[in-house]
């Protein structure tokens, strides 16, 4: 069975124009959480000035947020589970504007990381619930596609993080930049708060969740912690997830700009517009790469031709010297787009586990996305200060091709790790195991 069997006044599913309203809704949650996640890749210089600190103090300052996201990702599975994506996401909203105004007003390291880490626990419920939410509001077979589009709006987040935030920091500073970000979210709460409901039945129309995905009292916090992390196939996708996006989420997310102004000769805006290819690749490959899953009933076989793909774009980019403009486009766009495959990862978790443990199940997964991304972006920063050889530019440390390289090297080792993690996974050809099972 793959829905609740309608009966009476619920005879009817929800119309698909009031399910995306509602689940697009929360997404863009998830648009202002990857906003904030990438938005220091254009205010290194900024950042390192006004706080006086090296690139190992801010890659820790970008990665606070990466830290707090993930150690929040099980709670938000449970809280998703127990309590519903409506309050978790409107609470979230309301603590992330204050985090963003803490980071915009702080006048020393130690309060910019409180912001960011604020920032980052917050919005950290985001994915987890609308991946919650689309359980209820579409119907199974449609999963990795509505994920796959959450990966879309979130990374239209980090466009706009990319070259128009670059611009508008230019024109106003970061902090007036940031503060703003804050007010958008204070709508965004209000918002989701009036319109969003858990469940169509709230609206009067039959739901799409499995039975046991509706009967919450049927499974505890801890028997779903207990079933979501004694699952093989979990660990599995856990570690795929996070070693195939975590090389995107450090390169885009803070590294890309610095090393392609100094190592590239670039103005900041133009480096922005290069990262920001292979965010739209990603936001792209999310909701492509998903569909595809659906429509050929496969989940192995499209997510690891994805990390084949994606962990050649890095090497090339890691071994290939002397690429032009046009073929580093490509490249980032191709390597950003297969990254996407995460999407598959995520439809695959929920399919290996019991459907009362969804929201726990993406949480753990999530988990390890931005959990990696959080140790790469620091190890980066150490890396490359291990490797300066002393030169600064107006105030800010210079690091050459050999520094980057050492430091990108290890973007190429993640990708790999990845390809091996998915191989060793086991089809569900789109069918929920505990269907299977019973």
């Amino acid at each position: 069975m793959s829905r609740q069997q309608p009966s009476g006044s619920l005879a009817r599913l929800p119309p698909g124009s009031l399910a995306w309203l509602t689940w697009g809704l929360l997404a863009s949650l998830y648009f202002v959480g990857f906003f904030q996640r990438v938005a220091p890749a254009v205010m290194v210089d900024e950042l390192m000035r006004d706080f006086s600190i090296t690139a190992t103090l801010l890659g820790n300052l970008s990665a606070i947020y990466f830290y707090t996201y993930a150690a929040m990702q099980i709670p938000s599975g449970l809280l998703a589970d127990a309590v519903g994506p409506r309050r978790v996401g409107t609470a979230a909203a309301v603590v992330a504007a204050a985090g963003i105004v803490l980071f915009a007003l702080a006048d020393s390291l130690w309060m910019a990381s409180l912001g960011r880490g604020l920032v980052g626990a917050s919005v950290a419920v985001a994915f987890v619930a609308c991946m919650k939410l689309a359980g209820h509001w579409f119907p199974a077979n449609r999963f990795a596609t509505v994920t796959g589009v959450s990966l879309l709006i979130g990374n239209l987040g980090g466009v706009l993080a990319g070259v128009p935030l670059s611009e508008t920091i230019v024109s106003v500073g970061w902090r007036t930049a940031m503060l703003a970000s804050a007010g958008v979210t204070l709508i965004l709460a209000a918002f989701v708060w009036l319109w969003v409901r858990d469940d169509p039945s709230e609206r009067g129309y039959a739901s799409h969740a499995h039975p046991e995905a509706l009967n919450n009292a049927a499974m505890s916090a801890g028997r779903s912690l207990k079933q979501v992390l004694s699952e093989r196939d979990t660990w599995l996708l856990f570690f795929a997830g996070g070693l195939i996006a975590a090389p995107v989420l450090t390169f885009a997310g803070l590294w890309g700009v610095p090393y392609l102004v100094q190592i590239h000769g670039m103005e900041r805006s133009h480096a922005a517009g290069f990262t920001t290819v292979m965010l739209l690749g990603f936001a792209i490959g999310g909701p492509l790469l998903g569909a595809l899953s659906d429509r050929l009933g496969r989940r192995k076989l499209p997510y690891l031709g994805a990390a084949l793909v994606n962990a050649l774009g890095w090497m090339i980019f890691l071994l290939v010297d002397g690429l032009s403009a046009t073929e580093l486009t490509v490249l980032f766009a191709a390597t950003g787009f297969s990254a996407g495959g995460i999407i598959i990862g995520f439809a695959f978790a929920r399919e290996v586990n019991h459907p009362g443990a969804a929201g726990t199940a993406g949480g753990v997964v999530n988990m390890a996305v931005l959990g990696f991304a959080a140790i790469q972006q620091s190890a980066m920063g150490w890396i490359l200060d291990r490797n300066w050889r002393g030169a600064t530019i107006d105030g800010t440390r210079f690091y050459d091709a050999g520094a980057y390289h050492a430091a990108f090297l290890w973007l190429a080792i993640s990708a790999l790790g990845a390809v091996l993690a998915v191989a060793l996974t086991r089809e569900t050809h789109c069918r929920l195991r505990f269907d299977s099972n019973s």
